[in-house]
């Protein structure tokens, strides 16, 4: 996988930016990934439109998606 470096800076400098706004939520992805990642766990998702639309959604994380999010977490740590 060949990447800009150009758009990483950008990736970076937004993500800086993401934590800046909403710093209650990488503390809670740690949590999450910490305390809850494991088959069985249930993830609901429930989004709310400025016009106060709904939408909801859930999964119930299999043995695949456990290993499926930790490489994404941890991608240089794959063997």
């Amino acid at each position: 996988m060949n990447m800009n470096p150009m758009i990483l800076m950008q990736l970076q400098q937004r993500l800086q930016t993401f934590q800046q706004e909403h710093p209650k939520f990488l503390p809670f992805m740690t949590a999450v990934k910490d305390n809850a990642l494991e088959e069985g766990t249930v993830f609901a998702m429930k989004v709310t439109t400025p016009e106060g639309k709904t939408l909801e959604s859930n999964i119930k994380l299999t043995a695949n998606d456990v290993e499926t999010i930790r490489m994404m977490m941890d991608p240089a740590n794959q063997n």
